[in-house]
C-alpha cells in the first residue's frame, strides 16, 4: 500500500510539473513569440509604406499604422523583459503624455530639422516623444501637426519614426527569439523557479486591466461634473475603444491558460470576458467623445466595472491558483 501511495504521489507530482511547463510553452508559442512576429512584421510594411507614401492623408500609409498599432496594442501588457530593454516600451509608445510633450517636440523638430533625422542611429537617441506610435498619430491625424512646417520636413520625421519603430519592434523580436523564450522555459538563470515565471505571466495578465480600467478608461472618464474626453487614448485617429477591445482579446487566452487545470476559473474568466468585450461591441463611441452625455458615460463605465470585475477574478482568485500576486510593475507610480 506504501509503495502505491508514494507511486501515486510521484505520478502525481510529475503531472503537475509537466502541465506547468506546458502552461509556459503554450503563453510562449501560442502568444508571445506570434505576438511579437505579427508586430516586427507589421512594423516593417508601415516603414516600407511610409518610404513610398508619407502624406498624412494617405489611406495605405494609415492603413498600415493601424495593422502595426494594433499588433502593439495586443502584446503591449507583455511589460517585461525585451520590451522594458532599453525603454523599448515607451519608445513604441509615450502615452499618457499628461504635459502634451509630443507635439511640441514634432514642433520643433519640423521646424528645424537636423541632418540626424535621416539616421536611424541617430534618431533613437531623441526626445522619447518624438518616437513611436503617438507621436506618428500625431503626424497622420493631428491638423495642427499634419499641416505643421513644410511637407518635405514632415515627411522625413514621418520616415524616421516608421523606421525606429520597425527597428525597435526587430530588437524585441531579436530577444525574445533569441534568449528571453529559452530562459522562460528553463529557469536556470535569469528567473531561477517555475514560480517566479508564473509570477511574471501573472503581473502581465494584471498590468493589462490595469492600464486598461485605469487608463484607457478611467482617463477620458474623468469625474461627472468634469469629463476628459481629450484624455482618452489615439483619439485622433478612433482607436481609443478598438484599444480597449484589442487588450481584451489579448488578454483572454492569457488568463484562460494561466487558470491551468481549474475548469471553474477558466470558465468564469471565459464569461467575464464575453461580457466585456460585448460591452464594447455595443459601445458606439471610437474615441469616448460621449463621456459628457450621462447615457453614453454610463455605458462606458459599466465596461470599466466588467474589467475590474476581470481584475478582481485574477487577484482573487487566479493569483492564490498560482501562489503568487501581482506584485511591482513598471507602471506602478506613473
Amino acid at each position: 500500500m506504501r509503495v502505491t501511495v508514494l507511486t501515486l504521489a510521484v505520478g502525481l507530482s510529475l503531472s503537475s510539473l509537466c502541465a506547468r511547463a506546458d502552461m509556459v510553452d503554450d503563453i510562449l508559442d501560442q502568444q508571445i513569440l506570434p505576438g511579437m512576429t505579427t508586430l516586427a512584421s507589421s512594423a516593417h510594411q508601415l516603414s516600407q509604406v511610409a518610404q513610398t507614401d508619407c502624406q498624412p492623408g494617405s489611406a495605405q500609409l494609415r492603413d498600415a499604422y493601424g495593422v502595426a498599432f494594433d499588433a502593439w496594442i495586443s502584446v503591449s501588457h507583455l511589460r517585461f523583459g525585451p520590451t522594458e530593454t532599453d525603454n523599448r516600451a515607451f519608445a513604441l509608445a509615450f502615452w499618457p503624455d499628461s504635459r502634451s510633450k509630443i507635439p511640441k517636440v514634432l514642433s520643433q523638430i519640423i521646424t528645424k530639422p537636423a541632418p540626424s533625422l535621416d539616421l536611424p542611429s541617430e534618431f533613437a537617441s531623441y526626445s522619447i516623444a518624438a518616437r513611436g506610435f503617438y507621436a506618428l498619430e500625431f503626424l497622420l491625424y493631428d491638423s495642427v501637426l499634419s499641416s505643421h512646417g513644410t511637407a518635405a520636413a514632415r515627411c522625413r520625421l514621418t520616415r524616421a519614426i516608421a523606421q525606429d519603430i520597425a527597428s525597435t519592434t526587430d530588437a524585441i523580436l531579436s530577444d525574445w527569439q533569441d534568449t528571453y523564450a529559452a530562459q522562460m522555459r528553463s529557469p536556470t538563470d535569469r528567473y531561477q523557479s517555475e514560480a517566479e515565471i508564473k509570477q511574471e505571466l501573472f503581473k502581465a495578465l494584471t498590468t493589462g486591466f490595469q492600464v486598461t480600467a485605469d487608463m484607457r478608461l478611467s482617463r477620458p472618464l474623468g469625474s461627472f461634473d468634469q469629463p476628459r474626453p481629450n484624455r482618452a487614448e489615439a483619439r485622433r485617429s478612433g482607436r481609443s475603444l478598438r484599444h480597449v477591445r484589442l487588450s481584451l482579446q489579448a488578454l483572454e487566452p492569457l488568463a484562460v491558460t494561466l487558470a491551468g487545470d481549474n475548469a471553474d476559473l477558466a470558465e468564469a474568466f471565459r464569461a467575464g470576458f464575453a461580457t466585456a468585450l460585448s460591452a464594447t461591441a455595443r459601445l458606439d463611441d471610437p474615441s469616448f467623445a460621449g463621456v459628457a452625455d450621462p447615457s453614453s458615460r454610463f455605458r462606458i463605465e459599466a465596461l470599466q466595472n466588467q474589467v475590474n470585475a476581470l481584475r478582481g477574478l485574477a487577484e482573487t482568485d487566479l493569483g492564490p491558483s498560482l501562489g503568487v500576486d501581482a506584485g511591482f510593475n513598471s507602471l506602478d507610480g506613473d
